[in-house]
């Protein structure tokens, strides 16, 4: 009972005040108007596209990246519980200080990215990665990338240790190769784990906002501008606190319906 209190004041509380906001006018009364502006909305139908481009590209990179990485720090070498620490330590880093430091690494005359890229030939002239339309969002998305693979890399690399060790003894006595012991045994045993990996991340990543906003607070233009940022700036900045209560209730829709994969697992794990 005292759990369940605690859930009720500190999620069913806040729920509730926001639905009750978006559902009101500024002057009073009840009204669906916040909703119904919603569509006609063009900033808010560029930040729902923004927003799921970004998520799509940061999941879809940190389950690659992150399979990668725990496939590597589960094999046999020496010093693996290091490069296990090394792997990891970009997770440790705040989202605010992420932003702050890839902000700076993207400077187009400062940042060490330009002056790298330079020594190697690769670019002739400074870059404006944050300030560049077309370059903005890809590099938004590849700060992002470092900062968030750890997560699902630990997802996946308990799910790789999990694995029998004895299947891949037997497939080995069978004759079977390296990419056939991966499609037919780590695959199928993983196919869970990539799941829950994927739900929780997805979810994680709606949900994302400090990196972006320490990096290019939705600019330039509105190019970046995903929807939490929007919801940010509908309520701080324009001080319309129903509309932006509104949008928040889309935004936890949506997540709430990624999250049915995710809960689906778990129930059949019970």
């Amino acid at each position: 009972m005292p759990a369940l209190l605690m859930l009720v004041l500190v999620l069913g509380f806040p729920i509730v005040v926001a639905v009750v906001n978006s559902l009101s006018l500024p002057d009073g009364g009840w009204t669906l108007e916040n909703y119904a502006k919603l569509p006609q909305d063009s900033r808010f139908r560029n930040s729902l596209v923004v927003t799921f481009i970004f998520v799509g590209g940061t999941v879809l990179l940190h389950l690659i990246v992150g399979f990668i990485i725990a496939l590597a720090l589960n094999a046999s070498v020496k010093g693996k519980r290091f490069f296990r620490v090394v792997a990891i330590l970009p997770w440790a880093v705040p989202d605010v200080i992420s932003g702050l430091m890839w902000r700076f690494m993207y400077n187009p005359t400062a940042g060490i990215i330009n002056r790298v890229l330079l020594s190697l030939g690769v670019i002739n002239t400074y870059v404006e990665w944050l300030g560049d339309s077309d370059l903005a969002l890809p590099s938004v998305i590849f700060a992002d990338v470092w900062r968030g693979y750890p997560f699902v890399m630990l997802i996946l690399l308990a799910g790789l240790q999990a694995i029998p060790g004895e299947q891949y003894e037997a497939a080995k006595v069978d004759g079977a190769s390296t990419i056939q012991e991966f499609r037919h045994i780590t695959i199928p045993n993983m196919r869970g784990m990539i799941l829950i990996a994927v739900a929780l991340d997805t979810i994680w990543q709606f949900r994302r906002f400090g990196l972006v906003f320490n990096m290019t607070a939705g600019g330039p233009g509105n190019v970046t501008e995903i929807l939490s940022l929007y919801v940010y700036k509908q309520y701080f900045r324009y001080f319309n606190f129903e509309y932006a209560a509104a949008i928040a209730i889309v935004l936890a829709i949506i997540m709430l319906l990624l999250s049915l994969p995710y809960v689906r697992a778990m129930v059949r794990r019970l």
